[in-house]
């Protein structure tokens, strides 16, 4: 079942196309790596999909009962971000967002989603302290049970190993396939780590000069695949 489909879409900034005729479909349970050439305009089309950006022409729509109001987002942090001084509990709860309605405070269902996102992603003890004294490991983990707060069928993560160390990412890279293949939540994430997105993603897609769309094992016998190892596909 299609959760995500872009159709013909024509992305840019003041009316100048960066992307253009772009269509692929995300189904339920995908795990979705999206890898370019610096500039091409991956973190632009997450924002669209987000409906964060107004796309050129073409369409975003959902489906399988997903509103684009119910998607985690998990964006690359700021430097302003990373000293923000609110508490961990403060920063996962704001994921509740959505949910909270018109209501002027959080409900026992909200803060009990916080606390189980909390607890899967093995922040608890850090419940009370402060966002900013944390490492940046610890700091996307609160990130993504935020995110996860959001959602139950799909998140979207533009580089969220971004400056971790080997072990860090390694351990944010399991989490991601576990919210994946245990919790069945479709994953649509920007990289850079080719190496990485060909050893968790199933699905690719590659813009910039040249688009593909299609399987990981696809992908690797592509040139695009070669290209982007060599240049890397950071935006």
């Amino acid at each position: 079942m299609a959760l995500l489909t872009c159709s013909n879409l024509s992305l840019g900034y003041e009316g100048k196309e960066i992307i253009g005729n772009l269509s692929f479909e995300v189904n339920e349970g995908d795990y979705l790596c999206i890898v370019g050439e610096n500039g091409s305009g991956k973190s632009t089309l997450m924002k669209t999909i987000l409906g964060l950006n107004s796309p050129l022409g073409g369409s975003v729509t959902t489906g399988g009962g997903l509103k684009q109001t119910e998607i985690g987002y998990l964006p690359q942090q700021t430097d302003v971000q990373r000293d923000f001084p609110a508490s961990v509990w403060e920063i996962v709860l704001s994921g509740c967002q959505n949910r909270q309605g018109f209501r002027p405070f959080y409900g026992k269902a909200e803060k009990a989603l916080a606390k189980m996102n909390m607890e899967k992603l093995g922040l608890t003890q850090l419940s009370g302290r402060c966002y900013r004294e944390h490492s940046g490991g610890q700091q996307q983990r609160v990130l993504l049970a935020r995110a996860l707060c959001a959602t139950q069928k799909m998140l979207l993560l533009d580089e969220p190993v971004s400056g971790l160390d080997p072990k860090v990412t390694a351990e944010m890279y399991e989490i991601i396939k576990e919210l994946n293949e245990k919790d069945g939540i479709t994953i649509i994430m920007i990289s850079h780590d080719i190496e990485a997105a060909l050893t968790y993603a199933d699905k690719i897609l590659h813009i910039g000069k040249s688009v593909f769309f299609g399987s990981a094992e696809e992908y690797k016998k592509t040139a695009g695949a070669f290209t982007s190892a060599k240049g890397g596909a950071r935006e």
